[in-house]
């Protein structure tokens, strides 16, 4: 046999071993030095594919944060969240804050709207991608109070945000964030 596939055929399984845990060990030394770094990785579609970063800059619009409850288990349930190594057992959301203090939010079958600008993608669904019952935020209109924000993403509608769990406390905002490179 000849070519990169006879060779391939010729390895030995404990060179193939060999690879596969230098790969394998590689991949985790990235993500642990990707966490103490402060980076993380977005595969959501709730966000542009690629990597942000943990700042300390309080005006960064991308935060870090597990829903409060009914919310953060039904989210664990019904996989809208990763497994993670917070409290709740589940990976974090990451969403853009839409509103803060001072900030009029409406909810509506359209979507959200901040200060009467409609946000796009930001139609509640009344079926997640399962067909299973999504209930909205109730309707209205809010003025965001201080502690809260709202979050929501324009770039994808099946997003589970603020138009299904209303506002969230500053005080569950883990970390904020900054992209760092992104596609």
């Amino acid at each position: 046999m000849t070519g990169l596939f006879g060779r391939v055929r010729a390895t030995s399984r404990s060179q193939v071993r060999k690879l596969g845990i230098t790969v394998v060990a590689v991949i985790l030394g990235a993500f642990l030095a990707f966490g103490f770094l402060g980076i993380r990785f977005n595969s959501s579609p709730s966000l542009p594919l690629g990597l942000y970063i943990v700042t300390s800059d309080g005006h960064a619009n991308l935060v870090e944060f597990c829903p409060s409850e009914p919310f953060a288990s039904m989210s664990i349930v019904r996989g809208y969240r990763e497994e993670g190594i917070y409290a709740d057992g589940a990976a974090p959301l990451l969403k853009p804050v839409v509103a803060g203090a001072g900030d009029v939010v409406e909810l509506s079958a359209d979507g959200i709207s901040v200060n009467g600008r409609l946000l796009p993608n930001t139609a509640p669904l009344s079926k997640d991608s399962n067909g299973r019952q999504l209930q909205p935020w109730s309707f209205g209109c809010f003025a965001v109070a201080s502690g809260t924000v709202w979050v929501a993403s324009p770039y994808h509608p099946r997003s589970f945000d603020s138009r299904y769990f209303g506002p969230v406390q500053t005080s569950a905002i883990r970390r904020r964030l900054k992209p760092l490179f992104t596609l």
